[in-house]
């Protein structure tokens, strides 16, 4: 299997995240990816390949050129005000209500006030180098699937920072460019065939969703915790189907706290009958290893033997399979629930 893997990705590194009212570690850094590297460089069934610079034209389209522009200057220009800052996060957010009766909002010219108008949360930090390890993220995972649409049965992105937070025109959650929704896009232009995007991450995929909630062509299928105790919190709900051409390829599994491998590959299972009935000529594998059992900051109870039965159930819809990183927060265990999940879906 191709792996594809920048350094780039270390130019993002966060010293501190703020959530439930305090400043804390990252659960989102460096060393996540470099664990899973070393543990798959020891198997020989595994080829490290360097992305291709694919230029910011597939990323405009799913995203607002306006996010992409402003994510290439934030940080340097939030130091011309506040000099020294490391971590550079919002102090006021743009929300409809603030305005309620007054007509829309426009995009405010003040640094901080920006930041409020294209994050939607406080847990993702720009620092110096984030547009650039933004941007090898989203070659990571074109170039993995220029693997698969040349032949290649499956291919693995090990995207960072993630991006299935990332919406059209707001990033958060860890997240800056969606990763998944622009290799589905670019699939579903480059094949001309239907994609599905298969969401396993613990937490709700709301940027992918929202990106395709009124498309036929691109499917999205999620399994995540119950968006009433789990983030995102609004978005994920079963009602979710998607609206207009849209309407039925949005299927959405939220599951209760403890879930083990076998009810999770029950789910799974249904999961992947709702992408077999929709056709799907070729998927994309939004893999977050946060469901395990261990997992910081989720509730899900997976093990490794869970995540190589999850793969081999991917591997029997018998598609063409781009495999992109995104969450896993358990960091000493991530590179072996990598090798196990990435093991069944090699598996014959």
């Amino acid at each position: 299997m191709k792996v594809v893997y920048s350094l780039r990705h270390r130019a993002h590194h966060p010293q501190h995240e703020f959530e439930s009212s305090g400043f804390q570690e990252p659960f989102e850094h460096p060393e996540r990816a470099e664990i899973i590297r070393a543990a798959l460089d020891a198997d020989h069934r595994f080829d490290f390949v360097a992305p291709d610079d694919w230029g910011t034209d597939p990323i405009d389209a799913v995203h607002d050129p306006g996010l992409v522009a402003f994510l290439a200057t934030a940080w340097e220009e939030y130091q011309q005000s506040h000099p020294y800052t490391h971590d550079v996060v919002p102090d006021v957010f743009h929300l409809p209500g603030i305005r309620d009766g007054m007509g829309p909002a426009v995009e405010p010219t003040d640094i901080g006030a920006r930041l409020g108008w294209w994050c939607y949360e406080t847990t993702t930090p720009l620092t110096h180098g984030t547009y650039d390890a933004a941007r090898s993220s989203v070659d990571v995972a074109l170039t993995a699937a220029d693997h698969v649409v040349a032949g290649d049965r499956v291919a693995y992105g090990l995207c960072r920072p993630p991006g299935h937070h990332a919406a059209r025109a707001v990033y958060g959650g860890y997240c800056f460019f969606n990763n998944a929704a622009i290799v589905a896009q670019h699939l579903a232009s480059t094949t001309g065939g239907k994609v599905a995007v298969l969401d396993v991450d613990y937490h709700h995929g709301n940027g992918t969703q929202q990106i395709f909630y009124d498309r036929a062509d691109v499917q999205f299928v999620s399994l995540h915790g119950d968006p009433q105790r789990a983030y995102p919190y609004l978005t994920g709900h079963r009602d979710e189907r998607g609206t207009g051409p849209g309407d039925g390829t949005t299927s959405n599994f939220p599951l209760p706290a403890e879930v083990e491998d076998d009810e999770y590959l029950t789910a799974l299972t249904a999961a992947c009958g709702e992408i077999d009935a929709f056709g799907a000529e070729s998927i994309v594998v939004s893999l977050g290893l946060d469901t395990y059992w261990e997992d910081p900051i989720c509730d899900f109870a997976l093990t490794a033997d869970g995540f190589e039965r999850c793969g081999r159930l991917v591997r029997e819809l018998g598609r063409p399979t781009v495999v992109l990183q995104e969450g896993g927060y358990a960091t000493a265990e991530l590179g072996v629930n990598a090798l196990a999940w990435l093991s069944g879906v090699l598996s014959e």
